[in-house]
């Protein structure tokens, strides 16, 4: 009998923190990979053949969405699969930064129903089951109780808060950040922000398994139209996220309208 979703995914962002570990701050080959995606290190590689490897040797009917993965289309007749990102905050790790992560989930009918985010030299495990509550080392977190959205402290990048991004006015928001998209989202969920957003479009890969660790521990997130998140997309791009403590997301929304 096969063990869980969530049980094979932890082990498969233990064994990519190993490789993650193994070639942090050792000077890894990097390449640009064009079209503005950015640069991609032989550690990303490496553990994106890890990854496809063991998993769909274990899940062998499961498709596959990567983003060191050339896209397949046959992903979309696929009733469940594999999103991941190999290194979510790659250009942290080149830079030698320890907030990286390895963002692993499972989609079933467009809808996650298992994630984890893994920052391994940071020593945090982010995990959920849908229904199951999200944990942090195995321990419950819980979101942010914030009534309002005045004075809440925020993640997102400084361009995220430009004037003209905001119709109903800039929100009056302490701003913090942090390089990985999939972490950001963890931090909201475990309670240590109030909310998070980023107006760019966002890769499923970066955001399917940081979306349920966050909506398990009592916040919100949709896109940046109020609209839920549906994953296995031919476009696997959301046009932008927002996520918060209930009364942060409805406020976020308000001021974005």
């Amino acid at each position: 009998m096969p063990g869980s979703d969530l049980a094979l995914l932890r082990d498969a962002a233990a064994a990519a923190g190993r490789i993650a570990t193994r070639h942090f701050r050792q000077g890894p080959q990097i390449w640009d990979k064009g079209g503005g995606h950015g640069p991609v290190t032989e550690a990303d590689l490496e553990i994106d053949r890890m990854l496809r490897a063991d998993l769909l040797a274990a899940r062998p009917g499961y498709g596959w969405l990567s983003e060191e993965t050339d896209d397949d289309t046959r992903r979309l007749g696929a009733r469940r699969l594999f999103i991941v990102d190999p290194i979510d905050g790659t250009r942290a790790f080149i830079d030698g930064q320890r907030a990286f992560a390895h963002a692993l989930a499972v989609v079933e009918d467009g809808r996650v129903t298992a994630g984890v985010v893994c920052l391994p030299l940071m020593d945090k495990l982010y995990e959920a089951e849908l229904g199951g509550g999200g944990r942090l080392n195995g321990r419950p977190i819980r979101a942010s109780d914030r009534a309002e959205l005045d004075g809440a402290d925020i993640l997102a990048g400084r361009p995220q808060l430009a004037p003209e991004l905001w119709p109903g006015g800039v929100p009056k928001v302490t701003r913090h950040h942090r390089p990985s998209l999939a972490y950001r989202l963890c931090l909201v969920a475990e309670g240590r922000f109030d909310g998070m957003v980023t107006l760019r479009p966002s890769w499923e890969w970066d955001i399917a398994a940081g979306a349920l660790i966050l909506s398990e521990a009592g916040a919100r997130v949709t896109d940046r139209f109020g609209a839920p998140l549906r994953f296995n997309e031919p476009d696997p791009r959301h046009p932008g996220l927002v996520a918060g403590a209930p009364a942060v997301h409805a406020g976020l929304l308000a001021r974005l309208r």
